[in-house]
């Protein structure tokens, strides 16, 4: 098995970790969007990742380029509304950032090209109460985590979903500008972003997926030191 079979194994595992938190967290999701939303997150993406799963588990000795295009695939054809694209045509623009394997700096790149994805599609800034929210604080502490201050990239995971957990409280308090959120105006206020809540229930189980392919522990008392309102002249 090559380098890069044995990282796409371990991606094909941190997608089922995935997909199992999404399920547990089905019922939540569908909470939060019904104040606020479709009442459809839960069960969508609930539906979208167990399809990943299977596509994935299909595939003979993959690379990571070949999971992630396949993760974003199946989320683009299985979940509706507008996750699929965002979620599912994130995964496919970056899957190719991954076309040399997983390192720092490959990862680095998966993460911005992500975030840019989602913004170009969603049409999204920091402040509308989007998973943009939740995932510029989040990419940008892990860039400057691996790129300025220089640690290790568990670690530096787990100062991103620090910062991806600020961004969610930071929806909490804010009126929605964009989707079905937006038509309730003020009454939007006062409830997490399903979206920003459903990044965070990711990228945690990527940060536990991480630990596990490298039989290390994650990290603890770490301080993203991300400020609580993300900058948008940063985003």
């Amino acid at each position: 098995m090559t380098a890069d079979t044995d990282h796409g194994a371990a991606v094909v595992a941190a997608v089922a970790r995935v997909a199992d938190r999404i399920a547990d967290e089905r019922a939540h999701l569908t909470d939060l969007d019904s104040a606020i939303g479709d009442a459809d997150h839960g069960a969508n993406l609930d539906r979208g990742f167990r399809a990943a799963v299977e596509r994935v588990e299909a595939l003979d000795d993959p690379t990571p380029e070949e999971v992630v295009q396949t993760v974003g695939t199946a989320l683009i054809s299985e979940v509706g509304g507008a996750a699929g694209p965002l979620y599912g045509g994130g995964f496919m623009r970056a899957a190719g950032t991954l076309d040399d394997g997983i390192t720092a700096e490959s990862t680095v790149a998966f993460a911005e090209t992500y975030l840019d994805s989602v913004r170009d599609r969603g049409d999204a800034r920091v402040g509308q109460k989007t998973m943009v929210d939740a995932l510029v604080p989040a990419v940008h502490t892990y860039k400057k985590s691996i790129e300025e201050d220089g640690l290790d990239p568990l670690t530096a995971l787990a100062k991103a979903v620090d910062a991806c957990r600020r961004g969610v409280a930071f929806t909490v308090p804010i009126r929605a500008e964009k989707g079905r959120a937006s038509y309730l105006g003020w009454r939007s206020v006062g409830h997490p972003d399903p979206g920003a809540t459903s990044t965070l229930c990711v990228a945690e189980e990527l940060l536990a997926a991480a630990a596990d392919s490298l039989d290390a522990e994650v990290p603890t008392d770490v301080d993203a030191t991300a400020p609580t309102t993300p900058d948008e002249g940063e985003s």
